[in-house]
């Protein structure tokens, strides 16, 4: 991504990458526009007044839920409703989704952005410390920010008395043991805390008791990094980035995986198509092979068809498809996969990763990945199927601690609806040796 092709008016995320150069340091960052919108945070705006900008600006949630940000800071305790003890900014910077690597692009390339937004994020809800929560095998991530930390401390934008406000706040970088769980705000919040990377019951939310019982917000790497455009430009200039395109604000880092020509990750309108990621970014699929179905965001998302490729990519369509937007990466199965065998290994993953907190996850999860092998071998039994429905469902939202063991069934149970055909081939295989 050039430099030279991008400013912060249209790409708020990506103006200062250049894959080609390398990060920026401090100086030629605040030569592109670099720090000016945390300047303007500080000297110009009050807490409250960045807060209404990211409201404004219908800023969700990139890391998945899409959570509109500015109601989220809106619920941490300011002016008389706080007790003027410590609070916290935390970036979930974990990232473990399959399929999606838009935020090691930010951390590797753009390390002052990042740092950037730790600390618009902490003025923004009156913290007092900042924590990037960074996956343990992002090392030169972890390099890369540690340098740009370092760098804005020495420059008086980091420490004690930032540029003269009278208010003070510091970031460091935490490696995690890398774990997908870790994804979940309150487990993140444990293993920071030193503890077992186990989700935590809710209420309270870690906006009123989070890191070490204190308001704490949890946002995801790219959510943050369009706070200082924001500050900068109005959440009304943010909103117009997506062009008409989707009611929801700004551009994103969309993102292709798979069996597709030029895999890859843009940063596009908010709203742009499947269809234009994968036909003109990512170069279609590969082989000149037809796309059987996709995954719109990430490994814990219900499959789509090519019939679904031309629905705006915003997380109120795709739910309405019976998907969701996830993380915005998407990942093309060609029409010689197996399907059997794609959902095998994801489930396999999750399995791996679970925690295992809840008994439905923990026993649930290594069920469907020993019913999903025998099948693949062609040894599945009758009634393999209907266990494995049975499986979305008991597995499914409302009936786990947390949100990991639904993620993992939506591939699953999608997969079924659309290619049932493909998970029967390995059952009348099976009848047809034992009949023989």
């Amino acid at each position: 991504m050039s430099a030279r092709k991008r400013t912060l008016d249209t790409h708020p995320l990506t103006y200062c990458i250049d894959a080609a150069r390398g990060p920026l340091d401090l100086k030629d960052y605040e030569a592109v526009g670099g720090y000016a919108g945390l300047r303007k945070a500080i000297r110009e705006l009050t807490p409250l007044d960045v807060q209404a900008q990211v409201k404004q600006a219908n800023l969700r949630g990139r890391g998945g839920a899409g959570f509109p940000t500015g109601i989220k800071w809106g619920l941490v305790p300011m002016g008389d409703a706080h007790d003027g003890g410590p609070k916290y900014v935390v970036c979930n910077a974990d990232e473990m989704e399959p399929g999606t690597f838009k935020d090691r692009l930010l951390m590797e390339q753009a390390p002052h952005l990042m740092v950037e937004s730790m600390i618009a994020s902490g003025y923004a809800v009156g913290a007092s410390t900042g924590y990037i929560f960074l996956r343990g095998e992002y090392i030169e991530s972890a390099r890369n920010l540690n340098k740009a930390l370092a760098q804005a401390r020495a420059a008086g934008l980091l420490g004690d008395n930032i540029l003269g406000s009278g208010w003070s706040y510091d970031c460091f970088v935490h490696t995690g043991a890398g774990r997908y769980i870790c994804g979940e705000e309150t487990a993140l919040i444990n293993s920071l805390e030193g503890r077992r990377a186990n989700p935590r019951a809710k209420p309270p939310f870690p906006a009123i008791s989070g890191v070490w019982g204190r308001p704490t917000v949890v946002n995801n790497v790219e959510t943050l990094c369009n706070v200082p455009a924001i500050v900068l430009n109005g959440g009304e200039w943010f909103r117009g980035l997506s062009q008409g395109k989707s009611k929801d604000g700004g551009t994103k880092l969309y993102g292709c995986s798979g069996r597709a020509n030029t895999p890859g990750c843009w940063e596009l309108p908010f709203g742009t198509t499947s269809r234009e990621i994968l036909e003109v970014h990512a170069g279609g699929m590969r082989g000149g092979k037809k796309l059987k179905a996709w995954l719109p965001g990430g490994a814990s998302t219900d499959f789509l068809l090519p019939e679904h490729l031309d629905l705006p990519m915003d997380f109120d369509t795709i739910s309405k498809a019976g998907s969701r937007m996830g993380t915005g990466l998407i990942t093309v199965v060609a029409e010689d996969q197996s399907m059997v065998s794609a959902v095998r290994n994801l489930e396999e993953f999750f399995s791996r990763e679970s925690c295992g907190w809840c008994t439905p996850c923990r026993d649930g999860l290594p069920w469907s990945v020993r019913i999903l092998k025998a099948i693949e071998r062609g040894e599945g039994r009758p009634g393999d199927i209907e266990k494995l429905m049975r499986l979305t469902r008991d597995l499914g939202p409302g009936r786990t601690f947390c949100a990991h063991a639904p993620g993992a069934m939506e591939p699953l149970q999608s997969a079924i609806k659309f290619f049932r055909s493909e998970f029967e081939s390995g059952i009348r295989a099976s009848a047809s040796a034992v009949t023989a």
